[in-house]
């Protein structure tokens, strides 16, 4: 069924080239305005210093040029407190902008679109909208650090199991481990930082895809929005989405390192580990089991990583086929890099919030790290540098005495010395001083180790490297 959309007329916005209407469908299909409406601001401040670049190279008269940013201002204001009507039938937020503009100055408002196109129009308004997303994101991953960097300092001597495989390995402490994520929030950052310098160059200008014969200034335009310069080829400034694709890849891998950190709370709430507590904020109950405590914002924040990789999937499968310049299938661009900046945002203050909420049961972990012989390797080291044996033969040594240790029900420390002796004659009973848990995190006094004064060094450097 073919017919125009009520309300509407076929050449509202293709002018002379059509006679007839769209079908209902084609309307339903090519309608986002309920996905790019987010871009209202961005949309009108592109506007704003288009405008006032085609007044000033006397393109537009002073007087269209102060209606349209009145009307603008007037649009603004509307959206700003809910009282615009948005209307699918003009399709996008450039057509709704412009069509009430219309509504409010009359056919000046037609002047505005002069030199530019809704495909350099809306490339200028994601890379805007994107660039302000990526500052929030990045604000809210500082907090995460501090937090992480806070709560690392206040558990710089908390021993506990530092593990590979999910099987213990040796001592760490809490304190060292919290900084880990540190760091890799810090690459996060990087990788968003890196990606909003090389998408700050702006397509306004670059019209539908060949430029314009009017004698504009993008640089004017450029430097008015804040972009460090005007993108240097107008086919690749309107066609171009390398910057979304490398938003939502950047995106996708920080969601990874949360969902690794919600992972480790779920299992550090567990009853079999029972590491740390959450309160009442970040927890839910169950509608059969009243005892349960459910670590249910851990568990969110794990599966927002599956929207993060979902856009990329999406973004990477929508561009990948595309010839120059624009095609209509760009409209679908916008959806998965807001699903991305949205499912990151609530991960980021959720896991903020869990790190400033958890209660850590320091002795547990300290129990914990005492058993499974986190400290063979320490044993293993101690037969090299005191004994004086090869390392191979001191890590066979080793895993002979924790096979003993295991066949007496007994911990390495608690190895008669004649037990030692009979596998390893060397040992003496200077070999029990650092069998314990305590004695070999504070040992591991290597840069970036977790001996407890290390950590606190650290720390103190992430703090002026990551918050200063």
């Amino acid at each position: 069924m073919s017919g125009k959309p009520p309300g509407n007329t076929p050449t509202s916005l293709w002018g002379g080239r059509f006679t007839g209407g769209p079908a209902e469908i084609m309307h339903r299909i090519n309608a986002s305005i309920d996905v790019d409406r987010r871009l209202y601001a961005e949309d009108i401040a592109g506007s704003k210093a288009h405008c006032a670049m085609l007044v000033a190279q006397n393109i537009l008269s002073p007087q269209d040029g102060a209606a349209i940013g009145a009307g603008l201002d007037q649009i603004k204001s509307e959206i700003d407190s809910g009282r615009f009507a948005f209307s699918a039938e003009r399709e996008d937020i450039h057509m709704n902008i412009e069509g009430r503009l219309a509504e409010l100055i009359g056919p000046v408002a037609g002047r505005l679109h002069t030199a530019r196109s809704r495909n350099d129009q809306v490339a200028t308004d994601f890379r805007m909208w994107l660039r302000s997303a990526i500052d929030r994101l990045d604000a809210a991953m500082r907090d995460l650090q501090a937090a992480l960097i806070d709560r690392a300092e206040a558990e710089a001597a908390t021993v506990m199991p530092g593990y590979t495989h999910l099987q213990i390995a040796q001592p760490v402490t809490l304190g060292h481990h919290l900084l880990a994520y540190v760091e890799m929030l810090g690459r996060d950052r990087g990788r968003l930082a890196d990606g909003r310098r090389r998408l700050n160059e702006s397509p306004l200008g670059a019209a539908a895809l060949a430029g314009t014969s009017f004698p504009i200034d993008r640089h004017r335009t450029a430097a008015a929005l804040g972009f460090d310069r005007p993108a240097a080829n107008s086919l690749d400034a309107v066609s171009d989405r390398d910057f979304a694709i490398e938003f939502v890849a950047a995106a996708a891998i920080a969601g990874t390192h949360l969902s690794r950190f919600a992972e480790e709370v779920v299992i550090w709430c567990s009853g079999e580990f029972g590491f740390i507590a959450l309160s009442d904020a970040f927890t839910t109950g169950s509608s059969i089991m009243p005892q349960k405590r459910n670590p249910d914002a851990a568990e969110l924040v794990r599966a927002k990583t599956g929207r993060l990789n979902g856009s990329v999937v999406a973004l990477l499968t929508i561009m990948k086929g595309l010839p120059l310049a624009y095609g209509k299938d760009m409209q679908e661009d916008k959806v998965p890099v807001f699903e991305a900046v949205d499912a990151l945002e609530l991960a980021l203050a959720a896991s903020a919030g869990m790190v400033r909420d958890m209660r850590p049961d320091r002795e547990r972990m300290h129990a914990a790290a005492e058993s499974g012989f986190a400290t063979a390797t320490d044993l293993a080291d101690w037969l090299v540098r005191v004994a004086g044996l090869p390392f191979r033969r001191a890590h066979h040594a080793t895993g002979k005495i924790v096979k003993r240790a295991e066949e007496l029900d007994c911990s390495l420390g608690m190895l008669p010395l004649a037990e030692l002796q009979a596998i390893e004659p060397s040992i003496t009973s200077d070999v029990y001083d650092l069998l314990g848990a305590d004695h070999s995190v504070a040992s591991r006094t290597s840069f970036g180790g977790t001996a407890p004064d290390r950590v606190r060094a650290a720390a103190q450097e992430a703090r002026k490297r990551f918050l200063g």
